[in-house]
């Protein structure tokens, strides 16, 4: 289905235009391998994730508050005997994820060319101020957008503000994104078009129900059919 009066696509970045959450399991599962011969009965991965979502409305979004998670909870799970050592090596494993390469998902380049001669672009993510900037540049899609806005939530009100801050109003846009919570329930609650993208991994702070049934909503599986809704 073609959408008229569309005329601002925003893209969220992370697992929508590169790869970004199999980094931090990756990280999860060696912060695990870490810390599970200091404790037991301890779900130490299970832990992690609870103290990072915890810790989200303090740190905010990015490999930051990641860390500081790491660090909280391996000191709570071993009741503060974890030594030096191991804290070094929690933080150098945090380090390591800025030092992860920037890979493109598959047709993200192609479709946002296709869309830049007819549509304002519009790169709409949330996360770390300085980590988001970096990943962009070494992405080389920054050329792309009209507009580029790093926010620390991507609730109702942050939307109404990046529309405010476009000069856009909500039925002339589409939100494109790989969170349901994040990318499109909130864009679909004031009015706007969002267009969902499954990644094949999804933090667990981003999983929710579907939103129903709607004309403003399209999944599709790859995001260069995003041709068969705009072009």
């Amino acid at each position: 289905m073609k959408h008229i009066g569309i005329t601002t696509v925003a893209f969220d970045a992370d697992d929508t235009l590169w790869v970004n959450e199999p980094y931090y399991q990756y990280c999860e599962e060696r912060f695990t391998e870490i810390i599970n011969p200091l404790v037991t009965g301890k779900d130490v991965r299970k832990e992690l994730v609870a103290t990072d979502i915890q810790n989200v409305g303090m740190y905010g979004y990015g490999i930051k508050g990641f860390m500081l998670s790491m660090i909280e909870t391996a000191i709570r799970i071993t009741d503060g005997k974890v030594d030096a050592d191991v804290i070094s090596e929690i933080i150098h494993l945090g380090k390591k994820l800025y030092a992860m390469p920037i890979e493109l998902l598959d047709g993200a380049e192609d479709i946002i060319k296709e869309l830049k001669k007819s549509y304002r672009l519009v790169l709409a993510t949330k996360g770390d101020l300085l980590d988001q900037q970096r990943k962009l540049k070494q992405s080389g899609l920054e050329e792309y957008f009209d507009h580029i806005e790093v926010m620390s939530e991507k609730k109702e009100e942050d939307y109404l503000r990046l529309l405010k801050n476009c000069n856009e109003k909500a039925e002339n846009f589409m939100m494109v994104g790989n969170s349901l919570k994040s990318d499109i329930i909130p864009v679909l609650n004031i009015g706007g078009y969002a267009t969902h993208v499954p990644f094949h991994v999804t933090w667990e702070h981003e999983k929710t129900d579907k939103p129903e049934k709607c004309e403003r909503f399209s999944e599709i599986e790859r995001i260069m059919m995003l041709k068969e809704i705009l072009l």
